[in-house]
């Protein structure tokens, strides 16, 4: 464990150097037992891959203080590898037809394999959700099988669909509205993945699990998607 001083009122703890299911473990237990054992002095927490931001009061403690506090806490912490069963799986149902899996021919051009392929082995597996960040609600998932493992495109698009789901590398993610963007778009889901009147804001969490579910055209719409946004 490592703790680095950014400002007068952050910090930031690094729990490891590397992106592993140990490692988001880790990451969620350090978050909650810091929520649970020094609310009275943190005004946010950021949790990322490998660390946690923290974000505290200067009016009752400063940098000396939260990091004693932040060790305390962190040194008491006893790990656990969790299982599915410990965290929430999300189930999102996507459409992989060509209207919305606009690069899906090219992740097929790139692995040797076909559509059914692709879409099976991309919504076969069950994904960890390392980090939320870039726009609200954008939630970075791992692994992509090597497979399929297309990286970012050349040229970023200048709008992404609400509801693209994209891979970049090792990761896929849903774009949870419409930004301009880079990973390879192989599919949309009807769900929102946004809830501006809920208290977490994002429909999942760090270290929740995604799995996909493969719909057709019908069920999409039928589940509140639209064709419409190209």
């Amino acid at each position: 464990m490592r703790i680095e001083t950014v400002n007068e009122c952050t910090c930031i703890v690094y729990l490891g150097d590397r992106i592993s299911d140990e490692t988001a473990d880790l990451v969620k237990q350090a978050t909650e037992a810091i929520r649970q054992n020094m609310a009275h002095l943190i005004t946010d927490l950021v949790p990322s891959y490998t660390s946690v931001m923290v974000c505290y009061n200067a009016g009752k403690t400063d940098r000396f203080g939260i990091v004693s506090q932040l060790q305390y806490t962190l040194t008491r912490l006893e790990y656990r590898a969790e299982t599915d069963s410990d965290s929430r799986t999300i189930e999102l149902p996507v459409c992989y037809d060509a209207e919305v899996g606009l690069d899906l021919n090219d992740v097929c051009e790139y692995s040797g394999l076909s559509r059914e392929e692709v879409i099976r082995i991309h919504s076969e597996q069950t994904y960890r959700v390392y980090a939320i960040g870039f726009s609200p609600g954008f939630a970075y998932l791992g692994t992509t099988d090597s497979r399929i493992a297309l990286p970012r495109k050349a040229t970023p698009r200048q709008k992404v669909p609400t509801g693209s789901v994209g891979i970049a590398g090792s990761q896929t993610a849903i774009y949870p509205s419409s930004t301009p963007g880079g990973w390879q778009i192989i599919g949309r889901t009807p769900r929102k993945m946004i809830d501006w009147d809920s208290e977490s804001l994002a429909l999942v969490q760090v270290g929740d699990r995604v799995k996909f579910r493969a719909i057709d055209q019908q069920e999409f719409v039928d589940l509140g998607g639209d064709f419409s946004e190209l």
